[in-house]
């Protein structure tokens, strides 16, 4: 389990001092996944690197399975570190070492007997799928290849947390998914708790159990990844859902309207159910749907949809009075009637 509390990072520059992360506190439970976004700037990469003290706050405690890692002296830090993997946006790989020989670094940091070590790699380059890339040089890698070798690395001497510094960023959409899928079988196989900070909230969609929003070094939302989609909160919050579940519709369609322009938002098994087919055979009014989505986030569904209803004012207001009972989250977005 990872206890963050009151964290502050202040910076000092030339131009004064800057806050990089402000009275932050959060708890990360053992064997979650764990994601930050925000914005560039937002201080989610200062965090990050204060959860292992590659950045010294300047104020706050961090524990780390029950340790508090700012009370430690420089030996006992080294071996706590040895159980908080990193992986990193731009690999960080020695480009004059080949691919074992960059896992094997860990190892040897970390003492292991030269006997254990071609094991443990062998072991390693399995389980990241790089069985056949052992002898070979990063510079001969795709990207995705190299965070493979990355998170090896990471894995080396079997970590209880893995924090990932936007370690998609630099990754096509392909390559993006099948490393979220290695990171999301690592933690279901291994049961490592994993923190990673990124400014996509679809990486977060796809692999992450719970979730915090950050903005000006401060944590301005939290919770599960799921409730912070369906009921969003803060302003930024809602814009980085936004993009992933909400549309702008052409102005021709939005021309000439004839009845009431509405959105629903279905959330869990009711959007699973055919509430708009009922409409249609309960009430006398016409539907058109505009637009529509469903995102399955942890399994669940969460769609929108937009549609006009047309037809009698009594009829057409009892029809959106049953689907506003249905799906508890209905807005007329225009009224043309």
């Amino acid at each position: 389990m990872i206890e963050v509390k009151n964290l502050v990072k202040i910076y000092e520059t030339k131009k004064g001092c800057v806050t990089g992360v402000d009275q932050v506190s959060l708890t990360v439970k053992k064997g979650e996944v764990y994601g930050i976004v925000g914005y560039s700037g937002a201080g989610k990469s200062s965090l990050i690197r204060c959860l292992n003290l590659l950045e010294k706050p300047t104020s706050g405690e961090i524990h780390i399975d029950g340790v508090e890692l700012t009370t430690l002296s420089k030996t006992e830090l080294r071996k706590a570190r040895l159980k908080i993997g990193m992986i990193f946006q731009h690999f960080h790989l020695v480009s004059a070492k080949t691919v074992s020989e960059n896992i094997a670094f860990a190892l040897k940091a970390a003492g292991l007997p030269k006997a254990k070590i071609h094991d443990r790699v062998t072991e390693l380059l399995d389980m990241v799928g790089l069985s056949d890339k052992k002898d070979v040089y990063p510079a001969q890698l795709s990207g995705g290849q190299k965070q493979r070798v990355g998170i090896a690395r990471a894995l080396a001497n079997n970590p209880s947390v893995l924090l990932c510094d936007e370690a998609t960023s630099a990754l096509d959409p392909s390559t993006t998914k099948s490393i979220l899928s290695l990171l999301k079988k690592i933690n279901s196989e291994l049961g490592i708790t994993i923190v990673l900070i990124t400014h996509e909230m679809e990486v977060v969609k796809t692999i992450c159990d719970r979730m915090a929003v950050m903005q000006d070094g401060k944590i301005i939302e939290e919770g599960d990844v799921y409730e912070v989609f369906a009921n969003p909160k803060q302003s930024l919050t809602k814009d980085f859902v936004n993009s992933i579940l909400q549309f702008e519709l052409p102005e021709r369609l939005l021309e000439e309207r004839q009845g009431k322009l509405i959105k629903i938002y279905f959330q869990g098994e009711i959007a699973e159910q055919g509430v708009i087919s009922d409409v249609f055979q309960t009430f006398k009014v016409r539907g058109n749907i505009l637009h529509g989505k469903i995102e399955y986030i942890q399994d669940i569904p969460l769609g929108i949809f937009i549609m006009e209803i047309t037809g009698e004012q009594v009829e057409m207001d009892r029809a959106i009075a049953y689907i506003a009972a249905r799906t508890k989250n209905l807005e007329v977005i225009d009224d043309a009637a």
